[in-house]
Order: structure tokens, then sequence, then C-alpha cells
């Protein structure tokens, strides 16, 4: 839907997101999860045709998730009274295509990617994050910020920043090391930090702050430097949201905080010298 609402033709779309999709055959669950929206997809936007019809309804009749959820049972039952409405909607020409949608983009920006911004805590002290990238989708704009294991009583330099850690954290790869390297350029510098033997993807923790929040809170988020992220290494293994300042006080220090006792292993720290570009 939003490469339609971006304005790319039919055909690119139907070949981006075929409804036979040969990622989503394995799992019947996954299966039932992505056809059944693929389809709706398509109804909507006017490219259904009885083939594809067809081919959903092949889908549906396997009930992978009634089956699993019990067909007798209350989850199962739910799930067939869903896929029937669901049928009943997409197996009727539909009379009115969804029209395109318009979406207003920021184009003035408070922060720029790789900005390394500081900020103060209630207690004096100081943390810091890293504007990773700016996410714009759907008219929303966020400014996505990865924690640094800065916590001092001073504001720290880019120096400073130099040896700390970042927050992320590995994916386990179910491919061989020259697929998983093809699929991740600079994932090398990962595998040879853990010692070389690893197998994994790598992502950074990032939560975003929306232009409007940070229309309020921006003055106090100092810029004290740049670093940039090898570009491999900047996709998101964990991604959350800070609605405020507050917000971005209490969940970052929550997170250094707990993941420094031992507490929480949701993230895991990093270097900064060997998740970014330091000349």
């Amino acid at each position: 839907m939003d490469l339609y609402d971006s304005g790319t033709d039919l055909p690119t779309i139907e070949a981006t997101f075929p409804l036979d999709d040969e990622e989503y055959q394995s799992d019947v669950l996954d299966q039932e999860l992505y056809v059944t929206a693929c389809g709706l997809a398509l109804w909507e936007i006017g490219l259904m045709n009885a083939d594809k019809l067809a081919f959903i309804r092949s889908v549906i009749d396997k009930g992978a998730f009634i089956k699993a959820w019990d067909a007798d049972g209350p989850g199962g039952k739910a799930r067939q009274k869903e896929l029937d409405r669901y049928w009943k909607k997409i197996s009727q020409p539909n009379q009115k295509i969804r029209a395109k949608k318009k979406y207003r983009k920021v184009t003035r920006f408070y922060f720029q990617p790789n900005d390394v911004l500081a900020f103060q805590l209630n207690n004096g002290h100081y943390m810091a994050a890293l504007c990773a990238e700016i996410h714009q989708q759907r008219g929303v704009c966020e400014y996505m910020l990865v924690p640094f294991t800065y916590y001092a009583e001073a504001m720290p330099t880019e120096q400073d920043l130099h040896h700390c850690e970042l927050l992320g954290r590995t994916i386990l790869s179910f491919y061989d090391k020259a697929t998983t390297k093809k699929m991740q350029p600079g994932i090398e510098r990962i595998w040879q930090y853990l010692g070389g033997d690893e197998k994994c993807f790598f992502g950074l923790s990032k939560f975003g702050l929306t232009h409007r929040d940070a229309t309020v809170c921006r003055q106090q988020l100092t810029k004290v430097g740049t670093l940039a992220v090898i570009e491999g290494l900047n996709g998101t293994a964990i991604r959350g949201t800070v609605s405020g300042l507050e917000s971005l006080r209490k969940r970052f220090y929550d997170m250094v905080s707990g993941m420094k006792a031992g507490t929480s292993d949701m993230n895991q720290s990093w270097p900064v010298n060997v998740v970014c570009n330091i000349e």
C-alpha cells in the first residue's frame, strides 16, 4: 500500500509482492498471514482476479490457524468467522478502488543522521544518543535514536563517546557465512569482535522521537559531534518509541542501567569503534 500511495505502477507492485511468494511457502501459518494480507491489499487497489481468488481460497482451505487454535475451540471458531467475513469481502468486485493517499513529508529537520545528541537527566548526570537515521512513513517523521552507554556528571564530548558503547544486538543467521556476509556487508566487524566464529546478523536498538515531539524538546538535546555508523551495520534489531524528553530520559536510563546491572538481556552493548567509522 505504501508503494501504491507513492505512485508506483501496478505491475511493479505485483512483482514486488507476489501473492504466491516462495518465502512463505515453508510455513503454513506464515503463508496464511501473508496471503490474506496481500490479497486484501490487491483487492483494495483493484488487482484482484479469478486466479488470485482461487489461490487465496486454496490457502484459506488449509485451515492453518483454525487447526492451530483448535477448530472446536473459541480461537478456531473466531478465526473461521473472521476468514468467512474476509472471503465475503474480497470475493466480490471492488466497486470503489482505494484512492492514493498523500502524506506530508518533513523537509526541514531539527537533527541530521550521524548527529550525536547529549541530554541531562533530572539527577544532573548526562547521557547521549546517536541519531542513526530519519524515518518517514505515512506522514510520521521520526528521528531514530540509539543509546550510548555514557553516564557522567559532565556533558560528553564526541571524543568521550569514542570510548563508549552503543546499544544493539546480534540476530541468529540460518544462512552460511558467505550468504550472511552478502546480505549484510560489514558484518565481519561484528564477527571479528566476537572472536570470528559467530554466524549472525547485527542491528542497533533504535527509538523513534517524532518530529512533533522534537519540536518541544529539541532545545534540551545538544549536538556534541557526529559519528557515522558503518553503512551495513545501521540496520535495526530492536525498535521502539519515546514520546518526549521525560520518556527519552527514563527509557534510555532504564535500558543502560539495567544492562550494566545484568538485569536486562534484551540489549547488548557494542564498542563505538566497532560499529562506527572513526578516523
